[in-house]
């Protein structure tokens, strides 16, 4: 893993980026308040995802956070004029890095990892959920606090823990608002590995980098038709697999596979 120096971030925060191969690595910057969210975080997390999006080059994103926490939520009282006038922190035609398709913003088409540490409160559980693929520190504290707060969850944890977990469970954490750790989250398929605090994000990078060794084109068709089955349903999935595989079938990545396949060596994809 390679030494990851963030810069030094302004009182409200910042979104730091790097790149390591075709992985877009984004950076949750603010550790003097366990990375507390703010409008300028948001906007500059939407900035990332749409820059992961339109470039060419990157191929899957890690999303991490810098300090001892990866989120402690919502900073209150820089967000809460935004909930009140019912406007959003993320100027409209960006990605939306929560990824429920709201009107106004684009929806991701490329991977996304998430390494998760310590505290996870509130947005931060949104955004792992809004991914496609969670590693969390075996140290994860999770709260889904915003009853607590007299607000509800309107990132996507109301459609995505029952999802992942069913009904009861979601709004036994949803209503309660109470804390649970590693295990929980892996029993209800919240997050995908557990891992000892401090390999969170070695392991996150590991399963990026699997995923960009694959076709690309390949990697979002069936990242797209997955989510289709579930948005959906699964007759909207099965009617895109002729004329998506025909178009796969048609690209340079799948002749790379096929020589690649009778030469016996890794592939050399090139996303075309």
């Amino acid at each position: 893993m390679p030494t990851l120096t963030p810069t030094t971030p302004p009182p409200e925060g910042c979104i730091d980026t790097q790149v390591i191969g075709h992985v877009l690595l984004i950076g949750i910057n603010r550790p003097a308040k366990r990375n507390g969210w703010t409008p300028p975080m948001f906007r500059q997390l939407a900035e990332a995802y749409t820059r992961l999006d339109d470039d060419p080059v990157l191929r899957v994103g890690v999303l991490h956070a810098f300090g001892d926490h990866f989120t402690a939520g919502l900073d209150l009282p820089a967000v809460s004029a935004y909930m009140q006038r019912g406007e959003k922190a993320v100027p409209e035609g960006l990605v939306e890095p929560h990824d429920y398709g709201l009107p106004g913003y684009r929806r991701r088409s490329k991977p996304m990892v998430v390494a998760v540490k310590g505290i996870c409160f509130t947005v931060g559980i949104e955004l792992m959920l809004g991914a496609d693929i969670v590693v969390a520190a075996d140290n994860c504290r999770f709260s889904q606090m915003e009853v607590q707060r007299g607000i509800m969850a309107t990132g996507g944890a109301t459609l995505r823990m029952a999802e992942r977990a069913g009904t009861g469970n979601a709004l036994l954490h949803l209503l309660t608002a109470d804390e649970f750790g590693s295990a929980e989250a892996y029993r209800l398929n919240f997050v995908q590995k557990v891992v000892p605090a401090g390999q969170e994000l070695d392991e996150a990078l590991q399963i990026a980098q699997r995923i960009e060794a694959q076709a690309p084109l390949a990697v979002v068709a069936t990242r797209l038709n997955v989510l289709k089955a579930i948005e959906q349903g699964q007759a909207a999935a099965v009617a895109e697999f002729i004329p998506v595989q025909k178009t796969l079938a048609n690209s340079e990545d799948a002749a790379e596979g096929v020589r690649a396949f009778v030469e016996r060596r890794p592939a050399r994809f090139s996303g075309r």
